[in-house]
């Protein structure tokens, strides 16, 4: 008699699927009371929580929002930017800023290939800007105001994105980081020439920096610090009478290089 009811469930289940409709119906009832948990729902939390957050940004008049007209970088950007306020940056102008970027910088926010996949769905319309602490995040809407991509950019990138900096009618001996480790320009150049083309690139990323400014390196000041896999690089060029101090950004690995070279040609 067991044996025949077993049989007769076992068709059944074969035949109808009660069991599952049986779980479906109560998983169903259920859903609202069950724990948020596991990868497909933090996923969803997390699309579900930018969307709301941009939803309410568009809508609600009273947040503080404003249009970027003359931003010169993301690191100018993420200067200017105040807590609770969002930046709104035109498709045009962030391609723009995206390009002058250093492209190891660039590939770190979002790969060439992914932005020129995202242009040419043409779905892309605006792009907000919010800071993050000291990092910025970066939302990229379509026309309803669904999010298509969110770039985070973390502190540590944004200060690799400070390529240079002068100052006019200054010397070396007036920047503390460079005390005891000036070089005459001829030997920085000397060394630097004999390098691998790897670790020069290290060294000098954006060489045009330099290029654009007129006179000559006549010292070259390296500092002892370390920030972010990023050394200071300070070269003191003289024109005429004037004279001013660029101040770069090297990697770390191929400054160190630099640096012992040019410590032992001076030791000679």
């Amino acid at each position: 008699m067991m044996s025949m009811l077993l049989t007769v469930l076992v068709i059944s289940e074969l035949r109808f699927d009660w069991t599952e409709q049986v779980l479906g119906s109560f998983l169903v009832s259920t859903n609202a009371t069950r724990p948020e948990s596991g990868a497909i729902w933090e996923i969803g939390k997390q699309t579900r929580t930018a969307h709301q957050a941009i939803e309410k940004i568009v809508s609600d008049r009273q947040t503080s929002y404003r249009e970027a007209e003359s931003a010169t970088s993301f690191k100018q950007i993420a200067a200017t930017i105040r807590p609770e306020e969002w930046l709104l940056v035109p498709p045009d102008l962030f391609r723009k800023l995206y390009l002058e970027l250093p492209p190891e910088v660039a590939k770190e926010i979002i790969p060439s290939f992914s932005y020129l996949e995202l242009i040419n769905n043409r779905d892309w319309e605006r792009t907000y800007f919010e800071k993050d602490g000291d990092g910025l995040n970066i939302y990229m809407l379509d026309k309803d105001n669904r999010v298509l991509k969110r770039l985070p950019i973390s502190p540590d990138l944004l200060y690799s994105m400070a390529d240079s900096e002068v100052a006019f009618g200054e010397r070396l001996e007036n920047f503390p980081v460079f005390e005891g480790r000036l070089y005459p320009g001829d030997l920085f150049f000397q060394v630097l020439k004999n390098l691998t083309p790897e670790v020069r690139d290290g060294i000098i990323r954006r060489p045009e920096h330099i290029l654009r400014l007129p006179g000559n390196i006549v010292r070259v000041g390296i500092s002892d610090e370390a920030i972010s896999g990023f050394i200071q690089i300070g070269f003191e060029i003289e024109s005429g009478a004037q004279q001013m101090v660029m101040l770069l950004q090297g990697h770390e690995w191929a400054v160190w290089r630099l640096h012992s070279l040019l410590e032992s040609e001076m030791q000679r």
